[in-house]
């Protein structure tokens, strides 16, 4: 067959390159590289150069109407293909050239849970991811941005927390909740020498880190919610201590929510629906919320 500057095997490779030269999350290189595999197999195989818009358009449209993808799945599907042709290839998709069948947009409402839920559920939560979940609720933080938190970006005194590249790579500033102020005045004083000694914070999306690692062992740079457990850096290999597992964390929250009697269906996003509700309702402004 043709010879491609991209050979298939290393179509993986290429694309991980890709994201990460655009500074994309790390969660984002398994989503395109999956999506690109399951389009190839679908396709029995065949180099995406050998394919184009017509081949796009037949996958896409098997996702919504024989496996019944939701539309934001399909959507995910979409641009992670127009990404490989357009950023990996080097070959876009025409504009217009994808006609696929859309699949349907469900319309719900998100979970809320009311003010008695929400106190029966700290009730039974201990631990650190207590003090995650008041970032949560107290501060409308996603489950990420909680765990991303390091000490320098909180400030106990004006009651603020820093938010360093949320959804969309934007900074903001949100206000800290005043039950988590001595919680977190108490993991500063206990934690804060021992773990800055033992060793450095795994640097995430901080290039500030990994050009002056001189900074590692300043305990403003550690992470507020750092694991116990060490783990390598999968950017330059090195050990290093990480945030708390978000995957732990969640399975922290489905208890606690079982353990207040809490029956419908909330996970952590769910603290941050009832936080902006629970304002609404206080008469907060809805464009400041």
């Amino acid at each position: 067959g043709p010879t491609y500057a991209i050979p298939l095997a290393d179509l993986g490779h290429a694309i991980e390159r890709a994201c990460l030269v655009r500074r994309f999350s790390r969660r984002t290189v398994p989503i395109s590289v999956g999506w690109a595999r399951r389009f190839v197999v679908f396709h029995g195989c065949q180099h995406p150069l050998e394919l184009g818009a017509g081949e796009v358009t037949a996958f896409l449209s098997d996702l919504a109407v024989r496996c019944r993808v939701s539309a934001s799945t399909q959507n995910q599907a979409l641009q992670a293909l127009v990404f490989l042709y357009r950023q990996v290839l080097g070959r876009p998709l025409a504009d217009g050239a994808i006609n696929a069948v859309r699949a349907k947009r469900a319309v719900r409402l998100p979970v809320v849970l009311t003010r008695d839920e929400i106190m029966r559920f700290f009730a039974a939560i201990e631990g650190p991811a207590r003090l995650v979940a008041l970032l949560q609720y107290g501060s409308g933080l996603r489950l990420m941005e909680a765990l991303r938190v390091r000490t320098k970006e909180i400030d106990l005194e004006r009651r603020m927390v820093l938010v360093r590249a949320g959804k969309g790579d934007k900074d903001r500033m949100v206000p800290l909740p005043v039950r988590a102020v001595e919680p977190l005045r108490a993991t500063f004083a206990v934690g804060g020498v021992s773990i800055a000694k033992t060793s450095p914070p795994g640097s995430g999306r901080h290039t500030f880190l990994r050009r002056s690692p001189q900074h590692e062992t300043n305990w403003a740079w550690q992470y507020v919610f750092a694991s116990a457990r060490l783990s390598r850096d999968p950017l330059d290999g090195r050990i290093k201590r990480h945030h708390l597992d978000e995957h732990h964390l969640q399975k922290t929250y489905r208890a606690a929510f079982r353990a207040a009697g809490i029956t419908v269906p909330a996970g952590s996003h769910t603290l941050r629906h009832s936080f902006a509700t629970h304002l609404l309702e206080r008469g907060q402004d809805l464009r400041m919320i």
